[in-house]
């Protein structure tokens, strides 16, 4: 009996392979991944997630075969749920599995996984940061979650060590309450190690569309507006406005 559960996990396990070799046929691929889904175990649903890991040679192919993973997983429902929290800690992008995770999670459970998440992604140098982007621009567009939610989560991240990661927390706040949001970006905008002109200018068009209050820092914004910035922007009855 413990050879033949042996010979059956060998089995899974090369069925995961096909499933996940970029190089191989896509009718190949197909029949592993269609295995994986009739098997149904946690490994199996596991091996489903490691799809999203590789790219195959061709685009539309590749995009047809995830999105068909996506629609899968989301019919297994919330036993599913187990195998992709485990692949997303480790996954080095997280966009396919957070479109699962919205389809099959009540908003508290999701808040949950979402924050496991983010603690693996602490603000600072990371070598490849797309995981922690996907996870922001994820979550800005996460209808269910509130205010509350979304501005604490990425105050830490405007002033991240990734240029890319800064901008996507900035764009996530551009919905958010203009008074609760003004002190995070301007503390961003002013602070001396920003140096990235693209940044600060992400930054003055959330303060203008949404007309946050700058309050005691009104001041001190109107003396950051230099070069390009003073051509395009102003400070006038305490917000910030274009020219």
């Amino acid at each position: 009996m413990v050879f033949g559960l042996f010979s059956k996990e060998k089995a899974l396990q090369r069925t995961i392979e096909k499933a996940t070799n970029r190089l191989s046929q896509q009718a190949d691929r197909w029949a592993a991944l269609e295995k994986l889904r009739e098997d149904g175990s946690d490994e199996a649903l596991f091996g489903l997630c490691k799809r999203f890991s590789i790219t195959s040679m061709k685009g539309v192919e590749d995009e047809a075969e995830k999105s068909w993973v996506v629609d899968t997983l989301v019919a297994k429902g919330p036993a599913v749920l187990g195998p992709l929290v485990r692949y997303m800690k480790t996954a080095e992008q997280l966009s396919f599995t957070l479109r699962v995770l919205e389809r099959i999670a009540d908003h508290d459970k999701i808040v949950e996984v979402v924050d496991q998440l983010f603690s693996t992604e602490p603000p600072g140098y990371v070598r490849m940061p797309e995981r922690r982007i996907d996870l922001l621009r994820w979550f800005a567009e996460w209808k269910p979650a509130t205010d509350d939610e979304v501005i604490s989560r990425f105050t830490p991240y405007v002033t991240d060590f990734d240029e890319n990661s800064r901008f996507a927390a900035i764009d996530g706040m551009a919905t958010g309450d203009p008074a609760r949001i003004a002190g995070p970006l301007l503390a961003a905008l002013l602070r001396p190690d920003e140096e990235s002109g693209r940044i600060k200018r992400a930054i003055a068009e959330v303060l203008v569309k949404t007309k946050a209050p700058l309050g005691d820092q009104a001041a001190a914004v109107a003396t950051a507006l230099t070069g390009p910035l003073a051509d395009v922007f102003k400070v006038e009855a305490g917000v910030l406005k274009k020219r």
